[in-house]
C-alpha cells in the first residue's frame, strides 16, 4: 500500500469500540465515539458536523482527575512540585501522541482532506487531542459513578507504564525546570532559549539553544519548539552538572606541599 493510501485510509469505528468495551468494562456510545473521532477540518468540509473538541475539553479534565490521584496515592512522600512534574510527564502531547499511536488511532480519525495530505494521523498534536477526546466519550458514555470508573480504566491502560517509568526519570521530568534549578545553584543566570525553525509548515523542524551564563551550554533539535527547548536543556544540565561535579571534586583534592 502506498503512503499515501495508507494515509487516507480511514477504519471503521466498531474496531475501536471493541477495544474500548473491553479495556473499560461498559459499552461506549458510538456516537460519542465518533464525535471524539472527528476533527474539525472533517468537520468544516461535511457543512459543520459536530467535532470533537468539547470532548477533548472534558477528557483533559478527567484524565489530570484520574493522573493527579494515582500519582497522589502512588507517592506519599514527594512534594506538590514534585507531584506536577510527575504528571506534566505523564499528559502531555507527546506521551498522549505515543499511546495513540500503540492503539492505532490515527487510522480512526475523520480529518479533512488538508490534514489528510498533510500526514494528519501522525501528527502529535491532533493524536493528542483526540485521546483526550475519547477518555471524554468513555466518562459520557456511562452514567455517573461508572463513567468516571471506566474513563479511570482507561486511562490506567494507556498510561500506567508511563507512570511507573516517570517516577524514575529525576531531573529529566522537566529538564528546563532542572536547569533553572543548577544553574541557580551555581550562580549563573536563569537559562533562555533561542529557537528557530526550518522546512513548510507541516513538517517544520526546530533547533534550540539553551543560553545559560551568557554561554550557549546546549543544542539540540526536535519536531516541536517544546521537544527542541526540553532536549537543549537537557543538554545543557548534564554540562553543568558535570562542570559543578568536577568543581567539587577539585575542591575536595588533597593538597601537597
Amino acid at each position: 500500500m502506498s503512503g499515501r493510501a495508507k494515509a487516507e485510509e480511514q477504519r471503521p469505528v466498531t474496531g475501536l469500540l471493541g477495544y474500548l468495551d473491553k479495556v473499560t468494562g461498559e459499552s461506549t456510545d458510538e456516537s460519542l465515539l465518533t464525535r471524539a473521532l472527528t476533527h474539525r477540518s472533517y468537520s468544516y468540509e461535511h457543512g459543520g458536523l459536530p467535532h470533537n473538541e468539547r470532548l477533548e475539553f472534558l477528557g483533559d479534565s478527567v484524565l489530570g482527575l484520574v493522573v493527579t490521584d494515582h500519582l497522589f496515592g502512588a507517592h506519599p512522600d514527594i512534594s506538590e512540585g514534585e507531584l506536577a512534574k510527575l504528571r506534566a510527564a505523564v499528559v502531555n502531547m507527546r506521551a498522549l501522541a505515543a499511546v495513540g499511536r500503540e492503539i492505532d488511532l490515527g487510522s480512526y480519525i475523520r480529518l479533512g482532506r488538508g490534514e489528510l495530505t498533510t500526514g494528519g494521523r501522525e501528527k502529535a498534536s491532533i493524536l493528542a487531542d483526540t485521546v483526550e477526546a475519547v477518555i471524554g466519550a468513555v466518562y459520557r458514555s456511562t452514567p455517573e459513578p461508572r463513567g468516571l470508573a471506566a474513563a479511570g480504566r482507561l486511562v490506567h491502560a494507556l498510561l500506567d507504564e508511563r507512570m511507573v517509568a516517570a517516577a524514575g526519570m529525576g531531573a529529566g521530568l522537566d529538564w528546563k525546570t532542572s536547569l533553572q534549578e543548577v544553574a541557580a545553584a551555581a550562580d549563573l543566570t536563569s537559562p533562555w532559549y533561542r529557537t528557530t525553525a526550518e522546512g513548510p509548515d507541516h513538517d517544520k523542524t526546530f533547533t534550540a539553544e539553551a543560553v545559560v551564563g551568557d554561554e550557549v551550554r546546549g543544542v539540540a533539535t526536535g519536531g516541536t519548539k517544546k521537544d527542541a527547548e526540553q532536549q537543549a536543556a537537557a543538554i545543557a544540565y548534564e554540562a553543568l552538572s558535570s562542570q559543578g561535579a568536577a568543581a567539587k571534586g577539585a575542591d575536595a583534592a588533597p593538597t601537597t606541599d
